[in-house]
């Protein structure tokens, strides 16, 4: 969870809030419940998007892809995959607390069902990711398809579970399900902008030196670009390994279309519909979803 280094000892600083973890409390709290009751839910949220990590680091090969190591770089590929799992089964039975704050039991078994199916999602959506790599050729609506899946799916979740957990009725809690795959769906754009273009701008990233994902903005290329650029991008992108050289020119290409700025507007847009005509929710808990909202447009950040 990064509490702790490689050799256990505490690390300097907090861990950052997790955008699914914050969108279940501020679920909760939208629709006038006390939002401590959700933090089985956030916790929850948070373990399930932490084995998402591990496992996903495993298959991109990423040996350190944020502030501190890969589970798999420090013990290797087959404990990684075995803490993965482990974090997946406490994510589950942290769900299950909310029934010590006093959620009836028929709402806890629906948060549990809503959490194993955003698990599934979420592996399906990692599944075209990782199959999208070997398409030279993949849509805009191919892609929203798969984001909705792998980002979507577990913000969903920690919506709705958090409207579960505030006693909103049925039809509310479907409602902030949608609301939740939206944000989920910006949140997955704007860290793949951040991918790309690097906290300088300059594309140098962990990742997306070594993996060929296909994100919006790459997407957006080569669906809008000329024959020619399609061609440039293409010839880069079809080498075996990226050089420096390859990343800086790919992304003088994506600028030359208005990749980033195209991608953005899509985020943007997401959040907006996602939140527009919103019910049953107080001023303040409408300011704190929109807040929310432009976080998750800006990756978290």
């Amino acid at each position: 969870m990064g509490w702790l280094d490689e050799q256990g000892q505490p690390r300097s600083g907090s861990s950052p809030l997790n955008f699914q973890s914050a969108l279940a409390l501020a679920s909760c709290d939208a629709l006038g419940g006390d939002y401590r009751n959700a933090l089985p839910v956030a916790a929850s949220v948070d373990l399930i998007f932490n084995f998402t990590l591990v496992h996903g680091d495993v298959q991109a090969g990423r040996a350190e892809p944020g502030d501190r190591p890969s589970i798999w770089w420090v013990w290797g590929p087959a404990q990684a995959i075995n803490a993965g799992d482990g974090l997946h089964a406490l994510g589950r039975t942290t769900m299950m607390r909310l029934a010590q704050n006093d959620v009836p039991a028929d709402r806890v078994l629906r948060a549990v069902g809503s959490l194993d199916m955003a698990c599934l999602s979420l592996c399906e959506g990692q599944y075209m990711d990782l199959q999208f790599q070997d398409q030279m050729l993949v849509s805009t609506a191919d892609y929203l398809d798969m984001i909705s899946r792998k980002a979507g799916a577990l913000a969903a979740c920690a919506a709705e579970s958090g409207a579960l957990a505030s006693g909103a009725d049925d039809g509310v809690c479907e409602r902030f399900a949608q609301i939740g795959r939206s944000l989920g769906m910006a949140w997955q754009i704007a860290r793949d902008i951040d991918d790309l273009w690097g906290e300088h701008g300059d594309g140098m990233t962990p990742s997306n030196v070594l993996n060929k994902k296909k994100s919006l903005p790459l997407v957006h290329t080569l669906e809008t670009a000329g024959v020619g650029t399609k061609r440039e991008l293409g010839a880069i992108y079809m080498k075996r390994v990226l050089e420096v050289e390859d990343i800086t020119k790919m992304i003088e290409i994506l600028d030359s279309t208005d990749a980033r700025q195209t991608s953005q507007a899509k985020a943007q847009e997401l959040v907006d519909q996602a939140l527009a005509g919103l019910d049953g929710v107080s001023q303040q808990g409408m300011d704190s979803l929109k807040s929310l909202g432009q976080w998750a447009a800006q990756g978290g950040r």
